[in-house]
């Protein structure tokens, strides 16, 4: 069952980012001609920006559930298999720890009890925890930036998701795509 959800959050993950990689693509392309007549759009810069850190934070994320993340095997392509997969293992473990470490940071630094505690005020929120996460706009779109960065909270519940599905799996069931 743990695979089954990893692998459908996989699928949307992959398909959210393919659809941001066509935006970023039709983001330059107006640029461009928005350039080219003279009269361009400033915020089109900011926003391919975003989409294309978006595409990136969730292409690696499914990349960790196809276990299709840029690695080097020196060391396991020289060891006998038994051994390989305690490295596997061990490698699990190891993403298992920065991923629930990116969610603790999340935590840390979004303060989502804090924030509802004050109300969804950020004057108070940032009076009481000298956060100013929630007040910080984009410089040409004008949107919150937190809005933008709350892909590092997908970013990290989808690598929990899947490294705890690599963790749990034996390993030959985790190699599966």
């Amino acid at each position: 069952m743990l695979y089954r959800l990893s692998a459908a959050w996989a699928r949307v993950e992959l398909w959210c980012a393919a659809g941001l990689a066509v935006c970023v693509t039709l983001l330059i392309l107006l640029n461009v001609v928005t350039r080219t007549a003279g009269n361009a759009l400033f915020w089109v810069d900011e926003l391919a920006i975003y989409a294309m850190v978006w595409m990136t934070f969730l292409g690696a994320s499914a990349a960790l559930h196809h276990r299709n993340s840029v690695s080097i095997t020196l060391l396991v392509d020289a060891v006998p298999s038994h051994i390989a997969k305690i490295i596997a293992k061990f490698v699990d473990a190891v993403v298992f720890i920065f991923a629930v470490a990116m969610l603790y940071f999340c935590w840390r630094w979004f303060l989502p009890l804090d924030i509802a505690r004050a109300g969804f005020d950020t004057a108070t929120f940032q009076g009481n925890t000298f956060n100013f996460i929630y007040a910080e706009p984009t410089l040409t779109l004008g949107l919150p930036k937190y809005l933008f960065w709350l892909i590092m909270w997908l970013f990290a519940i989808g690598a929990t998701l899947h490294s705890t599905m690599h963790l749990l799996a034996r390993p030959t069931e985790g190699a599966r795509s």
